[in-house]
């Protein structure tokens, strides 16, 4: 799996004119699922997501975390995050989880980080036309890949 995790004061997603899901301060998290992602990918993201310390304390230094803000979430599914561009000019798909692997697997990750976190969260659309809308708090923007643990 691989994730961009924008540290936000506001974002949110719309489809057709409708807005589906915003937030206030928190993480926007944009999610691809890859074909070998499994369980053990999505725990590890949601322990790494749920301790991130990149939230300004009282001295103005990044030391807290998500939960110790009491900060929103949104996640966007984004299979163009499992691109393969090595050859040519047109990424590849190629990595990317088929839909029968990557439903289930983006549902049980979302519902894993409200469980995490406490309290609903807010989700895209799986393989909808959304527009995201998201004002970067810093910015602040850090990418994880589960196959990159160390």
């Amino acid at each position: 799996m691989r994730t961009v995790i924008q540290r936000v004061t506001q974002a949110s997603v719309t489809i057709g004119e409708q807005v589906k899901s915003s937030i206030g301060t928190g993480l926007l998290i944009l999610l691809g699922i890859g074909k070998n992602d499994t369980e053990e990918d999505i725990n590890w993201l949601v322990k790494k997501i749920i301790g991130l310390r990149i939230f300004d304390d009282e001295m103005g230094v990044m030391n807290r975390s998500i939960m110790d803000v009491n900060g929103e979430i949104l996640v966007v599914s984004q299979f163009t995050l499992m691109a393969s561009y090595k050859k040519g000019n047109r990424p590849s798909w190629i990595n990317a989880a088929p839909h029968e692997i990557s439903i289930p697997l983006y549902n049980h990750f979302c519902d894993a980080l409200s469980k995490a976190m406490g309290k609903p969260i807010g989700t895209g659309e799986f393989g909808a036309d959304m527009k995201v809308e998201l004002l970067n708090d810093g910015p602040v923007t850090i990418c994880m890949d589960t196959k990159n643990k160390e």
